[in-house]
């Protein structure tokens, strides 16, 4: 089962598309909640060095709350964390697929919140390719 959602971008400038990929993401609604560069994380912790890889906890306040109504445990798969990786000369945005919550609670009240974050992550990456 595939569980993210992928725009590969032809850039070479991490930075830039990190900022892009912020631009994009608001453009739909969605905020970002957290930031976690693991990247500084692992160098910093452990002395590994790595790829630039990043992951933006994305948060769009009224798809949370219909998500939150109708699964107060569904709080586990929030924010929806998106990844901004570089990938050799590629930078790659990856989303976790909203529909993963459908899949994991096998709640039918979902699926509408589910559809309607799949069109905004979508769009969004949508977006950064165009």
């Amino acid at each position: 089962m595939s569980y993210d959602r992928t725009a590969r971008l032809a850039t070479t400038d991490f930075d830039a598309a990190v900022d892009a990929v912020r631009r994009a993401l608001a453009d739909q609604g969605f905020g970002i909640l957290t930031e976690i560069d693991v990247k500084a994380t692992l160098k910093a912790k452990l002395g590994h060095d790595m790829e630039d890889y990043l992951i933006l906890g994305a948060c769009n306040p009224p798809l949370a709350h219909q998500a939150l109504e109708a699964d107060r445990s569904v709080g586990l798969l929030l924010p929806c964390n998106v990844v901004v990786r570089r990938d050799g000369d590629h930078t790659l945005v990856q989303a976790l697929d909203p529909n993963t919550m459908v899949t994991l609670t096998s709640l039918d009240t979902m699926r509408p919140v589910a559809e309607e974050a799949t069109a905004r992550l979508d769009a969004a990456l949508d977006a950064l390719t165009r």
